[in-house]
């Protein structure tokens, strides 16, 4: 990341700042990588809200403040706007990583994936790998899916998803049947009606997922919010995965250690086939609970929703 970023700049930082901030809810016009007013505005607005100098310069602290790594990562896990490895990816491959999937579900919905992984600018083996690892944690079927009733989500004898109802503060759920209406849906389960209403116009849908919430099981729409999840996770991310961390690349998606023995297996899995080394030879895997963590802010897992205020990657 260049030291400061500022009106007039343009390129693949000025794209990586521009999908941060929109990822985190602030307006900033089209992402087409070049720094303008509408920019300015939504990072002037961002500094605000995080207690910095509103000047509308991104720096170090903004950076920092947004979550994005100013370190420069190996070439092989660097960021770049023109890979496009997803050709690698072929259904052999990606069966091999789900070795208890259906194939037709993988063939059905790996191209929406691969595509989604492209059009945010995520086409690199670590990314996919890193993409198709989180689907293998968090839907191991291979098809967007809704939330299924549980003691985690529902009282016994109550109303479906009744626990989630009122949940303002971290789901933005303000009415009786805001639960079941903003389950969680999709490949990592998005869950609330903010959150509904923030992913969907940052995918460019404006209202329209906050009108239909079915549309995140979409397997192209479903597709498009996992992809831009890890796209405001990516700097973190890359970090992690240059120095082999399995382990924390996956806690910048799920807060904990849900699934990490299927991530790994993934991810390994697929790194052998594509030939990104360095992982096979590896074993970060903590034998720790399953299911112990969740993000409120953006998903939240079956396995544990009592949490209000975890945030990953905090």
């Amino acid at each position: 990341m260049s030291q400061l970023l500022k009106k007039g700049a343009s390129g693949s930082e000025v794209t990586a700042l521009q999908q941060q901030l929109a990822a985190k809810g602030f307006a900033v016009g089209a992402i087409d990588g070049k720094f303008g007013e509408a920019t300015e505005k939504a990072l002037m607005a961002f500094q605000k809200s995080a207690g910095l100098t509103p000047d509308g310069i991104a720096g170090a602290k903004t950076f920092a403040a947004l979550g994005m790594s100013t370190d420069s990562p190996p070439a092989t896990f660097a960021a770049t706007s023109t890979a496009t490895e997803t050709g690698l990816f072929t259904v052999d491959v990606v069966c091999r990583m789900f070795p208890k999937t259906r194939r037709q579900n993988i063939e059905k919905h790996l191209p929406a994936v691969l595509a989604a992984m492209e059009k945010f600018q995520l086409g690199d083996r670590a990314m996919i790998l890193m993409a198709l690892g989180t689907i293998r944690a968090e839907t191991e079927g291979f098809v967007p899916i809704s939330e299924g009733i549980s003691k985690y989500n529902t009282e016994p004898g109550g109303r479906p998803f009744g626990k989630y109802d009122f949940r303002k503060a971290s789901l933005g759920n303000n009415a009786a049947g805001d639960g079941d209406k903003f389950k969680g849906r999709g490949f990592i389960q998005l869950t609330g009606r903010a959150n509904y209403d923030r992913i969907g116009r940052n995918i460019g849908l404006g209202a329209k997922l906050l009108e239909n919430p079915e549309l995140a099981n979409d397997s192209a729409i479903a597709s498009d919010i996992l992809a831009a999840f890890l796209r405001a996770k990516e700097s973190l991310i890359r970090k992690d995965l240059s120095r082999f961390d399995l382990a924390s690349a996956r806690k910048r998606v799920n807060g904990g250690h849900h699934g990490l023995d299927r991530f790994s297996s993934a991810f390994k899995i697929g790194a052998k086939a594509v030939g990104l080394d360095g992982f096979t030879e590896r074993s970060d895997m903590e034998e720790v609970p399953d299911g112990t963590f969740v993000n409120p802010e953006f998903v939240i897992l079956e396995e544990e929703r009592d949490f209000e205020e975890m945030v990953i990657g905090d």
